[in-house]
């Protein structure tokens, strides 16, 4: 008989331990990212980690859900996971609560920042470096003489600690980190190994140069015109005042893709369908009969030329959402789905567009960094090409890429 469900967040170091440590030690928990109708009902925050046991039995906070896991298991599991008494058990504790509330309550704010996620308060992000810098201190004075944070054993305290270090080691942290504290390095390193977390770090690779804030460019202030002078009075004995005129606003431009006039079908129409309807049993099959006139739209394949820079994933995800906000200006042009496959340190970015008319670059040259993506027509005719978009409006099954098959991790819709 099941003993319960446990709904995480896949990327959040809070979830993936207790997900390890179901797996590891073999519970009868189901885990899930989904955030079904039953998590809604009993969880109406929306916080995770959330478990829901027998008897409706409901928790959350990691701290909570990690004791009763341990708790369901037996003695002879439990081995030195707790520590081997009563103060190491403490000492565990103290490990456990201070990286959950002060190390990852400094860094996410941090990294969302940095990611433009959050506004921008540098004194914030000053104050929370200071932070992260006192706690790595404690550590580092703690490895330089133990090779464990507790006790002479790994401890279910040195494996939330690497979970949670990873994660800023691989986004604002990055090498620097690593050799301004060689022992949390070395400690990482060996930790990352455990059996525990079977191959989780197999492919980890700490960045050289951490993530940083850049400042949106400001566009630059239009210089005004300097005013016209006043035109000398003529000398009439009528002229008692002379009246100046402001010059008429200038015309706003109009898309260049305007010119081509309204298309057959209307692209609201298909949009209400997508946003609506059932993606495979309906709105596929509406896109192809009345929504595809090759002479009046064209498809086209979108590739980020750049994933060998990306990280985590939910970041990928994040890069797509920007460029989607800088394409707003050709909302009415087009229509597009973008995904992002594969895992952290390991994933890229792919996705189909509907264009209106026959060149991709009027609708796209309105956002600063389309650039950074690769275009390619493709033929709606052919039955490749239609699996392929119907995959991107559906997103439910892989992407293969060069070969082999990329499990879709996030994605987007421009509409």
């Amino acid at each position: 008989m099941s003993q319960g469900t446990l709904y995480t967040l896949d990327v959040s170091p809070r979830s993936y331990v207790l997900v390890d440590l179901i797996k590891y030690f073999g519970l009868d928990i189901k885990c899930t990212s989904e955030k079904d109708e039953k998590f809604t009902t009993n969880f109406p925050l929306g916080k995770t980690p959330a478990f829901i046991g027998a008897k409706n039995f409901k928790l959350t906070e990691f701290l909570a859900i990690q004791s009763y896991l341990f708790s369901l298991l037996p003695k002879e599991k439990l081995g030195n996971w707790l520590g081997k008494n009563n103060q190491q058990y403490a000492s565990i504790l103290k490990y456990l609560s201070l990286i959950n509330q002060e190390f990852i309550g400094a860094f996410i704010p941090n990294l969302k920042m940095i990611t433009g996620k959050a506004p921008y308060n540098k004194k914030a992000l000053d104050e929370n470096a200071i932070k992260i810098d006192e706690i790595s201190q404690i550590l580092e004075s703690r490895l330089k003489e133990f090779t464990y944070l507790v006790g002479e054993r790994l401890t279910f305290a040195d494996i939330f600690t690497a979970a949670a270090y990873s994660f800023a080691l691989s986004t604002i942290l990055g090498e620097p980190f690593v050799k301004k504290y060689p022992n949390i390095g070395r400690w990482f390193v060996t930790v990352s190994k455990s059996k525990f977390f079977g191959d989780r770090f197999a492919e980890f690779v700490i960045p050289k140069e951490p993530l940083t804030y850049t400042a949106p460019k400001k566009e630059k202030a239009k210089k005004e015109s300097p005013a016209p002078q006043a035109a000398k009075k003529e000398a009439k004995p009528d002229a008692a005042k002379e009246v100046t005129e402001e010059p008429a606003a200038a015309p706003k431009p109009k898309h260049p893709l305007e010119a081509l006039g309204k298309p057959k079908a209307p692209l609201d129409e298909w949009k209400r369908v997508y946003s609506n309807e059932e993606t495979r049993e309906t709105a596929i099959p509406w896109f192809w009969k009345n929504m595809y006139d090759p002479e009046d739209w064209s498809l086209y394949k979108v590739d980020y030329k750049y994933n060998d820079e990306l990280t985590l994933t939910f970041m990928s995800n994040n890069l797509v959402g920007g460029f989607f906000n800088r394409l707003s200006a050709s909302t009415k042009y087009m229509f597009g789905c973008m995904v992002v496959y594969g895992e952290n340190n390991n994933n890229g970015i792919t996705g189909a567009f509907l264009v209106r008319g026959q060149d991709y670059k009027p609708a796209f040259d309105v956002a600063p960094d389309w650039e950074s993506y690769e275009f390619t027509k493709l033929d709606g005719s052919k039955e490749e090409v239609q699996k392929f978009v119907n995959n991107m409006l559906a997103w439910d099954e892989p992407v293969v890429v060069n070969g082999e098959s990329r499990e879709i991790a996030d994605g987007k819709v421009f509409k």
